[in-house]
């Protein structure tokens, strides 16, 4: 019986808020409108890369990871919260444990085995999505600019003349990208501004057109500040840094149009930095690059900031 002559433990109320936070609990994670398909990505969205699906794999291996330290954490917080709470009956003060060198000891090795197996499959994964064939099928020069985006095809295309590895707007991209450029490639390009719309499906932004099944280097460059291309369903993202070209290659694996945006906040209108990325069969890549020779659209655009002199040593020293 409590103090006050009522027979209510003071354990109740405290049980009672811990049924409703489990149930709160259960109802936002069965309450966010995936499916049982979508369950397994993990909130990820479905690949359309031949190369995301090694980027889905580390975020489902992470998760497993970090869900299996998790578990094993708060059993043992648990276990010490109900198996050695204090009694009613005896008020004394329980042994204390001091200098226990076997499990300090663990404490330091786990952790450091834990950030090991990350660092290894992390470092395995990253090595890979950052290898660049010799000779890719097609080049696309990405100009991040506030607040929009420009797409270099470099490409022979009919009706466009000149040559890419020499054309003074791109002489801000490293000799060693160069070196895979198309002889005599004339290119086209598309630029767009943050009022421009997809015409099929009216997302803001430019599109850039991709071909399904044919390997794609982007070559990142930027005019102003440091901006990020991501393409949602391609799983991966890159920095746009000025005076430093970064690229990384993806092969499409699905036709259809899917959203890009700027992973960096960059200025007052980051948020409109938006574009289109269309997936289309080979045939109609090739189609669409002569619609953009046709409308007058040749050559390239200022692909941006030239090199910093540390991009330009660490270019001289991997030559």
């Amino acid at each position: 019986m409590s103090p006050n002559g009522s027979d209510r433990s003071p354990r109740r109320p405290m049980r009672r808020k811990l049924l409703q936070a489990l149930t709160a609990g259960l109802v936002l994670a069965t309450a966010t409108g995936c499916t049982y398909k979508d369950f397994p990505r993990l909130g990820m969205p479905t690949p359309t890369t031949e190369e995301a699906p090694r980027i889905l794999s580390l975020w489902q291996g992470s998760w497993a990871a970090a869900l299996t330290v998790g578990v094993l954490v708060w059993g043992l917080i648990l276990w010490s919260v109900f198996f050695h709470r204090r009694s009613r009956t005896k008020v004394e003060v329980p042994p204390q444990t001091r200098y226990n060198m076997p499990l300090e000891a663990l404490y330091t090795v786990v952790p450091i085995l834990i950030v090991s197996v990350f660092f290894y499959f992390t470092a395995r994964d990253e090595s890979k999505l950052l290898a660049l064939d010799d000779k890719p099928a097609h080049v696309v020069n990405v100009v991040g600019f506030q607040w929009s985006w420009a797409f270099n095809y470099v490409e022979k295309v009919p009706g466009s003349t000149g040559n890419a590895k020499t054309d003074k707007n791109l002489a801000g991209i490293p000799n060693r990208f160069k070196e895979d450029f198309p002889d005599n490639a004339g290119g086209v390009y598309d630029v767009g501004v943050p009022g421009t719309r997809n015409p099929q499906t009216g997302n803001p932004g430019p599109t850039l057109v991709l071909p399904k099944g044919e390997k794609v280097r982007f070559v990142l460059t930027s005019r102003d500040v440091i901006h990020s291309f991501w393409v949602v369903p391609f799983l991966m993202k890159l920095d746009v840094i000025p005076g430093h070209t970064n690229a990384f290659e993806v092969t499409p694996s699905k036709e259809g149009t899917f959203l890009g945006k700027c992973a960096e906040l960059c200025g007052t209108d980051h948020s409109r930095m938006l574009f289109n990325v269309k997936v289309v069969s080979p045939e109609r890549y090739r189609q669409y690059l002569k619609e953009l020779a046709d409308k007058g659209q040749t050559g390239y655009v200022p692909a941006g900031i030239e090199q910093t002199s540390h991009e330009k040593n660490r270019e001289t020293n991997q030559l």
